[in-house]
């Protein structure tokens, strides 16, 4: 060897692969030895289809290691230039906190944990979200609030939904002021034309002859307005319920600090983004967006809410409520699609409000007014708008280009309008980059002028629980942010093996560079040329996925799995309206599908026709014969999950395909278990016509307890021309697009180096290695556990996929011990339970992925076969049917501590059921939580919560 070639293998490019892996080369071997495999070919070839089999990644570079990832995406960085961006529309520069920058957003405590549905180990982030919503509801005047959507202009979307299905007369009629964000419009009109709705727009004069004429079932307004005028919206809310509509109002919540509130104005559901809240504009995202809703639409809210209730003790606890409104139950009937949310965004926002307390909020909010007051009166131009609380519209005329160059070559991006420039301050904007602007608008700050009138001040209080008043010193909110923190179970802790669900690593190198300011400081509307670096790197990434897919096109702008699938329908749906074929609505899911893919077909116009799975979990080909031939005429797709959501490769995957393309349809791949693909086959190889990918998922963006995530969509070339565009941005997509799904041209952008560096640091070799050994480590568990649990469907040849599922439902009747039961058990041993009874009832889906090492895999298999001896002994009688370790699990500390413990097993047994547990033991918080109690006593925000701890601790005493 050279010793050019051996300062190459020194130097070690593919570093990273092996970090990323969790096996070593001797562990892998002795796992294929378990399963029976002479090697990972071998395995592969017994698991995977032949006829799909093959995937080339030839256009994938050759992997770097981290230093050389991060050189790259520093680079990129360096290519987008960070103005100072004032153009408003939703989107503002922020200060984060230091202490919530470190301890959260850069924190694998909080970024790493799933979405709460384990709510005993999830405490520390559902009461973070409880604290989101009740800033939420204090802030919009209305009593209920979600724990999160996607962006503005989604939950805006969300809203005409939700008012849609609750009004009486059917009207099919939206009516818009035309002072809404223009992408908010556009994300509202995409939504809208496959149910049928007609949007109407009308100015702010005439919106109450608009209301008369239409008699709408809603009326949308934006307040203050997009050009930040201030009016008094509580008339137009009263004509809109007086004839029969809902008055949605979308509302920037800094500025409701000192405005009155639209609650309280009379409005029935408020929208808005938490973004100014401490989260970077990112160049457009993940943020986190809110609804609120008066009580009587709460059962028809979107997306999650967190409750309060009590645990088996009567202790305060909280946890998901209202789930049978969810997608997941309701399916096809569902009031959204929503399953991915931006916890992880909503936490930060949250605690932005913990760290500066209502005070420190109305501090920051007067100041902006003060700003945009002062730089009313130091312009030479006339004002469009006398009231506005942080944006300021000046007349400028034939000087409008004039005036933007100035600003430019001052280093400021401003918004231009018809004749006018606008210019939206926020807490950034220093007093030198007030004179500054002063000078572009020809003049110098003087006696503040404008502002928010008298009758428009807010009156009422806000943030009055007393979270929000106490942790302002940096120790007191250093420590809040760890308690909570160590309530949880995220990947930092233990391995999290949930079915269909990815838990794998999201890399400390991958998650560095999304808080460089070159990535994090830009405004999604900044000019183009300001923004090449993203634009290389989006268009780089999107070829990366093109390859690994097989397509010919991809967009990154969905910002969740369901708005990538929401986006894949629009584009079937528009290709067949392209060639006439007006009649295809009808779509053909699975069973045993995900509940976001009936919920999407129905947002994107479909009629939704369940295709019945066989025993053995696969697609049912006759069935799907038999109703594809009857609907051929009206057949415009199949959705369908590869490897199938019971986690095995089904064998007639083509001719599946086939059945649907013969009668003129187009086949949806869900990419859900996409993480069983990569390298081995793709998409397009196995006959998919569209495929959304979870970057949240396959390509280690961190769950972030519950979002964010990234949904790209994959298409063949024949669909390319229907994928989403952007309104404000050319090269958002073709100019043939069907419109926004998102409210910013390239969605959560701010997250996509996490992907772009996890590629670039795996390459293609590291790709594939990662399926191989993600499709080893679940039939390695299968093996070990197959002795104890049954394993409910293996593919043709024996094998599982990346994902197995252990059949507990006969344990009921030997035992009574509900899969419930063994899910709240593996929390005394530090466990997240798999995915518990989906998709068949009674089961855990166990997904170990590639990043667990086998001593992990190994701790949880003793884990599973120990409850199993646990079950047995209640089988044969040698424990208590109803006092067991399982049926009273988790076991906190307060309880094995007590003085007083009455259990027939040992207090030992309970909280160190196996020597390792003693080693590092993780308590849950609480007791299991009654959901039920939570449902039929629905509270929702803090002040509650802490008059429930007062009540117990007044019954105690």
């Amino acid at each position: 060897m050279s010793d050019l070639a051996t300062l190459a293998a020194l130097e070690d490019q593919g570093e990273f692969i092996r970090r990323h892996i969790g096996p070593s080369e001797a562990e892998i071997t002795e796992m294929l030895r378990v399963v029976g495999a002479a090697s990972l070919e071998d395995l592969v070839s017994r698991t995977v289809p032949g006829p799909i089999r093959g995937a080339d990644l030839s256009a994938l570079p050759a992997p770097v290691n981290e230093a050389g990832a991060l050189a790259e995406l520093r680079a990129l960085a360096g290519r987008n230039q960070v103005k100072r961006s004032l153009i408003g529309m939703g989107y503002h520069g922020t200060r984060t906190p230091p202490v919530i920058l470190r301890n959260v957003l850069e924190n694998p405590g909080w970024y790493t944990a799933y979405t709460p549905y384990q709510a005993e180990i999830a405490q520390g982030r559902l009461e973070a979200l409880v604290n989101f919503q009740t800033m939420v509801t204090d802030l919009t005047g209305l009593p209920v609030a979600n724990a999160s959507l996607l962006d503005e202009g989604t939950a805006a979307a969300e809203a005409v939904t939700l008012a849609h299905g609750q009004h009486k007369g059917r009207s099919a009629v939206l009516v818009v002021a035309d002072d809404l964000h223009p992408q908010t419009l556009a994300v509202v009109r995409v939504r809208a034309e496959p149910v049928g709705i007609r949007v109407v727009v009308a100015s702010v004069s005439g919106l109450a002859d608009a209301i008369a004429v239409e008699r709408p079932f809603a009326v949308l307004t934006q307040y203050p307005g997009t050009e930040g005028a201030l009016r008094d919206i509580a008339p137009e809310i009263a004509a809109a319920q007086a004839a029969g509509a809902l008055s949605i109002v979308a509302t920037d919540l800094l500025a409701l600090t000192l405005l009155t509130p639209p609650g309280e104005m009379g409005a029935d559901i408020v929208v808005g983004s938490s973004q100014r809240f401490g989260v970077p504009m990112g160049y457009g995202g993940p943020h986190a967006a809110f609804m609120a809703v008066k009580d009587g639409l709460k059962r028809s809210l979107p997306g999650r809410l967190v409750g309060v209730s009590v645990d088996a003790m009567g202790a305060p606890a909280m946890r998901l409520a209202l789930q049978t409104r969810e997608q997941h139950i309701r399916r096809e009937k569902a009031t959204s699609n929503i399953c991915t949310a931006q916890v992880l965004l909503a936490v930060m926002a949250s605690m932005y409000a913990v760290w500066h307390g209502p005070e420190g909020l109305k501090r920051i909010a007067r100041r902006v007014n003060l700003l945009a007051r002062l730089l009313a009166s130091a312009s030479r131009f006339p004002l469009r708008h006398e009231a506005f609380f942080d944006t300021v519209t000046f007349e400028t005329g034939a000087e409008t280009d004039a005036v933007m160059a100035a600003a430019l070559e001052a280093g400021f991006n401003l918004r231009r309008l018809d004749g006018a420039v606008s210019v939206a301050l926020d807490e950034t904007v220093t007093r030198e980059e007030l004179d500054a602007l002063a000078r572009v608008l020809g003049g110098a700050p003087g006696t503040a002028k404008g502002g928010i009138p008298q009758v428009l001040e807010r009156r009422s209080p806000f943030l009055q629980a007393e979270v929000f008043n106490t942790h302002h010193a940096e120790h007191a909110m250093l420590r809040y942010l760890k308690r909570l923190e160590d309530k949880d179970v995220a990947l930092n802790r233990s391995m999290i093996p949930l079915g269909s669900c990815t838990m794998k690593l999201n890399s400390t190198a991958e998650m560095i560079p999304i808080t460089w300011p070159g990535f994090s400081d830009l405004h999604p509307f900044a000019p183009a040329s300001q923004a090449e670096g993203y634009i290389a790197l989006i268009r780089q990434l999107e070829a990366w996925l093109c390859a690994v897919t097989g397509f010919a096109a991809v967009s990154l702008q969905p910002n969740a799995g369901s708005q990538g699938e929401y986006a894949g329908l629009l584009a079937i749906r528009a290709w067949h309206l392209s060639r006439g074929d007006t009649q295809r609505d009808v779509c053909l899911i699975p069973s045993s599908a995900h509940g976001t893919n009936p919920a999407s077909a129905v947002m994107a116009g479909m009629k939704v026709v369940v295709v019945a799975c066989d025993r053995d979990g696969n697609v049912d080909l006759d069935d799907l014969r038999a109703k594809a031939e009857q609907h051929k005429d009206r057949l415009a797709a199949l959705m369908v999950t590869y490897p199938s959501t019971h986690g095995v490769y089904e064998e007639a995957i083509r001719e599946i395909c086939a059945t649907v393309h013969e009668r003129g349809g187009q086949v949806y791949m869900d990419g859900a278990n996409m993480n069983a693909q990569l390298g081995l086959t793709s998409p397009a190889a196995i006959g998919a016509d569209v495929c959304h990918l979870n970057l949240h998922k396959t390509f280690c963006i961190p769950h972030g307890g519950g979002g964010p995530g990234v949904g790209p969509v994959g298409v063949a070339a024949h669909l390319a021309p229907f994928l989403p565009n952007h309104p404000l941005l050319a090269e958002a997509g073709p100019e043939t697009g069907v419109g926004p799904v998102s409210a910013a041209p390239f969605g959560s952008a701010a997250i996509l180096p996490i992907s772009y560096a996890y590629i670039r640091m795996m390459g293609a070799e590291g790709m594939r290695r990662a399926t191989e050994i993600a499709i080893l480590n679940a039939n390695y568990m299968a093996a070990q556990l197959r002795d104890h649990f049954p394993v409910l469907y293996r593919g043709a040849k024996g094998m599982v996929a990346h994902e197995c599922i252990l059949d507990c439902r006969g344990f009921g009747q030997g035992g009574g011990v509900l899969v419930e039961d063994i899910a709240k058990r593996l929390q005394d041993y530090g466990f997240h339970a798999p995915t518990m009874s989906w998709p068949v009832n009674g089961t855990l889906m166990v997904e170990p992925t590639e990043s667990e090492p086998k001593a992990e895999m190994d701790r949880f298999i003793e884990a599973m076969v120990s409850i199993r001896a646990e079950i047995r002994a209640v089988e044969q009688g040698r424990a208590d049917r109803k006092d067991n370790p399982l049926k009273n699990a988790p076991h906190t500390a307060a309880e094995v501590m007590s003085s007083d413990w009455s259990h027939p097993y040992t207090r030992e047994q309970a909280a160190f059921p196996l020597p390792w547990v003693r080693a590092a033991k993780y308590w849950p918080p609480v007791k299991r939580v009654d959901n039920v109690h939570g449902d039929r006593n629905l509270v929702c925000t803090c002040a509650p919560l802490e008059a429930y701890a007062e009540r117990q601790l007044q019954a105690a005493e």
